[in-house]
This record gives structure tokens, sequence and C-alpha cells, in this order.
């Protein structure tokens, strides 16, 4: 039974026993030396807390909202692709958990299920995530299918113009489906360019969400555009390698934006610590990619439930603790930098993990 785990980390565990090796490299791995997966961690992990005492913190508030959707915790699934690898449901699963716990998923444009048996598998709000693998007739096409299966929003990812060199898949002789089947195609995602995404933005007609920025220059150019979100990310460190952890980044960015569009973030986020670290910095919320695929992989879709409800419960005592009662109390004054006090990995934050993970 999912509830009979008590961590995370326990997810984790039961994840690397059920997956084979390729798709727990696919994963947990990242690209080249994976020095930017690492930063991801590292910068996370640079930063303490500053908790106030003495506040009635009885009653805890967790919720907030993101593109006026209402999220039971600051925390979205992340696009994840192939997802049909993890788990048999494939997209279907993180919908399900999506929708019982009280969140908001992402989908894929190359995962399966199709993108209209997603949609039709539950009635909770979800966000669609588009890789460019044609012209603008192949992006009207797609993304009338998108409006048309009720879409709530368009998420456009820009940092994907080549495939990272993630060397773990590499010295498995092994590339995820999606991988696999392309062709010339993904040219068309190395031609983007910010005219091309307001015309996609256009035709989209939807809330629109910007994928992959790591820079306060380009979100200023994003927020000129008109984007509704912008979505701080450098894929987990699967695709440039040597690049700054998204949590150093956020603050520039934050103050580039200045309030005219939402943020959130994702890149190694794994416990309600790194939520409340996030949002305390100018984040609405944090998407989950790592997590959400070894809770999937450990026990489907109930599996990822249980890991919302631990990240609650986490996020729930953070706050408590920090005497913040509600997710918009949290700010700046509540962290500072601060020593790491381990090396970072994936896999660094589960300090109880067996070695044989690692």
């Amino acid at each position: 039974m999912s509830q009979d785990f008590v961590s995370n980390q326990e997810l984790v565990v039961q994840a690397r026993r059920n997956l084979p090796q390729s798709v727990w490299d696919y994963l947990s791995g990242a690209a080249e030396s994976e020095t930017t997966m690492r930063r991801n961690r590292l910068a996370l992990d640079s930063l303490a807390f500053r908790p106030r005492v003495l506040v009635d913190v009885s009653k805890v508030d967790t919720s907030t909202t993101v593109l006026g959707h209402k999220l039971r915790i600051p925390v979205m699934m992340a696009p994840i692709g192939s997802l049909q690898l993890i788990t048999p449901e494939g997209a279907v699963a993180p919908a399900k958990a999506a929708e019982e716990f009280g969140t908001v998923n992402f989908v894929s444009s190359v995962t399966q299920p199709a993108l209209e048996e997603t949609a039709a598998s539950t009635r909770s709000d979800k966000i669609f995530q588009l890789y460019i693998r044609g012209d603008l007739t192949w992006v009207e096409e797609i993304l009338g299918r998108v409006k048309q299966s009720g879409y709530k929003a368009l998420c456009l990812t820009v940092d994907s113009a080549y495939y990272g060199n993630r060397e773990r898949q590499l010295m498995n002789r092994w590339l995820p489906p999606s991988k696999r089947r392309e062709t010339s195609d993904r040219l068309w995602q190395a031609k983007l360019t910010w005219e091309t995404m307001d015309a996609i933005k256009e035709i989209g007609g939807l809330p629109f969400i910007l994928k992959g920025v790591a820079t306060a220059e380009d979100a200023a150019i994003a927020v000129e555009h008109g984007v509704d979100v912008i979505y701080i990310s450098n894929h987990g460190g699967r695709q440039l390698d040597h690049g700054q952890g998204t949590m150093d980044t956020l603050p520039e960015i934050v103050q580039a934006v200045g309030g005219k569009a939402e943020i959130v973030i994702d890149g190694g986020f794994l416990r309600g610590t790194d939520v409340v670290k996030a949002v305390s910095l100018g984040a609405k919320a944090v998407t989950i990619g790592k997590l959400q695929g070894w809770a999937l992989g450990a026990a489907g879709h109930a599996g990822l439930v249980r890991a919302l409800q631990l990240l609650e419960n986490e996020i729930t005592v953070t706050m408590g603790l920090l005497g913040v009662t509600r997710v918009d109390q949290l700010g700046p004054a509540h962290v500072c930098k601060a020593t790491a006090t381990a090396p970072p990995t994936e896999m660094s934050t589960f300090i109880n993990l067996p070695q044989r993970l690692l």
C-alpha cells in the first residue's frame, strides 16, 4: 500500500528496485559531467532558514495559485517524456494523481498515450507542454487538438535546440522512444526564435508559459512579449552542462520580471524545505520531475499521491517552524546564504539511502 511509505526516500528505494537500469539512468541522470544537475542541488543546499518565533502557527495553509488554478501545495508535476517507460499508464498516472491530490500537471508532447486520451482521463486542469517538430502548419494542427481537448494553458520548451549529451544513456547504448523516432523534424526546435514564439503563442490562444528561461535578460524579453508565466529551468541539468543552478538564477529573474508575470521553477526539488526556499525567493510554485518519476516508478499514480502528501507534511512543518501560516507570508527575509554540508548529487538530500543507489 502506498500509505506504507513514510518518506520519499522509501519511494526512491522502491523505484530503484522496480526500474531497469536504462530507465533508472534516463530518469536520474543528466548531461556529461552532471555539473548542472549537481549545482541545482548545491544552490538549494546553500540556503539556510531564518525562523521567527512566538507566532501562532496552530493552523498552516499551504495552498497557492498559478494562473488562477488552485494548488493544495506550491508543487506541480513537470512534463516528462516517455512516461510509459516508468509506469504502464504513462501520462494518465500523473493526471490521476494531480486530480486526487489537488494540483496541476504538465503533459509532455513526447509521452504516451495521445494527448486526447490523457486529457480525457480526468476532469482536473492540465497544461500542455510543446516541443516543436514542424512548421507553423504543424503547430496549428497539434494546438487545435490541444484546445479541442480542453487543456488550460500552453507551455513551450525552448532550452532543447539540441539533445543533451546524456552519458549514462550513451554508455548504456540506450535512447528513449521519443529520441529513437526523431528524424530531421527536431531541426524545427533549433530554429525557434522570439518571433516564432510569438506566432505559436498567437496560434495557441491560451495562457502562455515559457519553459527553459535561465537568465534575467531572457526573462525581461519574455515579459515584453507578453508571456504569462516564466518557467525557470535547465532541464534538470540534462541539456547544457556547466550551467547555473536554477535557484541561483531565481533572484535575478524575479527582479527582471518585476511582478509582470508569474514564476515557476524546477531543478532538483525533492523536499518541502526546497519548495519553501523557492517560494521565499519569489517563485509561485515549483515543479517536480525526478521525484515525480521515482514515485511513479515505485507505485504508479498512488505512489505519486503519497509523494505529494509527504511533501505537504514537510512544507507544513517547515512553514510552522519558520513562524509562517500562509504561503504569501514567505519572503527573502526567511532565507540567507549558508555553506552546504554535503557534496551535491541527485540523491544527497536523502541521507539514509543505501550507497548502491548513488
